[in-house]
């Protein structure tokens, strides 16, 4: 092609090659600032799609995590007060096995029984107050009287529960009466019995049950960390390889700047063609 001042082909070139570089900067810049390689449908549509379900997963199982969190913190209150009612039942025993000493005098059985009411007492408050979120796993006649946790983001998936223990029943109205002569008080000593045998039936249920919330915690922190991890694979930018593209660009992009203006500089020789 002759020289022209009005068509400049090696100035269009270096400016479309200016552009280019630009975009690839502005593209490599974007994926600095967010730390992704994929951070809209328009950079890649199967990968966003793909991330973008499995954030909705994640999303997902922070509710399950949440849900087993509560329940979680539910059992460990009950745990506690039963763990506390199993020590005051073997104290009462100790107490009933103490009055069965026919050798003792009335007002030494008397105070014995006054120290025996207390524990039984106490065990009322503690299962009154074993209540979390307003769920009481030791008293039946509490409003929510089971535990019911999310085990995963599957709506067809049972969820898991941990039954009320009804301690209220099984200890403080089994017992009954006091310790008014050896005689009851050896029938207090086998109730008792019978009693602790219910409470370490109810600790053995409890402690399952914390077990099983533990043991589903866990897993699902590994399966959200598994699927954060693949979300990274599909969608994350490599910043050492992006820092060299970065540098590489910018001497592009002065070269190009250069290079345009030697192109544009070049009409200018046609003026000494006139001279």
């Amino acid at each position: 092609m002759g020289f022209s001042v009005n068509t400049n082909v090696g100035a269009m070139a270096a400016l479309q090659s200016l552009n280019e570089t630009g975009k690839g900067l502005a593209t490599v810049q974007t994926r600095i600032n967010t730390g992704l390689a994929v951070s809209s449908t328009k950079d890649d549509s199967a990968s966003y799609t793909i991330a973008q379900t499995l954030r909705g997963d994640v999303g997902g199982l922070k509710a399950v995590t949440s849900s087993l969190n509560r329940a979680k913190s539910t059992v460990d209150v009950a745990v506690a007060g039963a763990e506390q009612i199993s020590d005051i039942v073997n104290q009462m025993k100790a107490k009933a096995t103490e009055a069965m000493d026919e050798g003792i005098d009335a007002d030494s059985r008397s105070a014995i029984n006054e120290d025996f009411t207390a524990l039984k007492a106490q065990i009322g408050t503690i299962i009154d107050s074993s209540e979390f979120n307003g769920t009481n796993l030791l008293k039946s006649t509490a409003t929510s009287k089971e535990v019911k946790a999310l085990q995963s983001t599957d709506t067809t998936a049972g969820t898991l529960d941990v039954a009320n223990q009804s301690l209220d029943t099984k200890v403080t109205a089994a017992i009954t009466g006091g310790l008014t002569d050896a005689a009851t008080s050896k029938t207090m000593v086998d109730s008792l019995d019978d009693i602790a045998k219910d409470v370490n039936t109810s600790l053995s249920a409890l402690g399952a049950g914390s077990r099983k919330i533990d043991n589903q915690l866990t897993f699902t922190s590994k399966l959200s960390d598994v699927i954060e991890g693949g979300i990274g694979n599909l969608v994350d930018a490599d910043l050492a390889k992006e820092s060299a593209k970065l540098q590489a660009l910018q001497v592009k992009q002065q070269l190009g700047v250069q290079a345009l203006g030697i192109a544009n500089q070049a009409p200018q020789t046609i003026t000494s063609l006139f001279r």
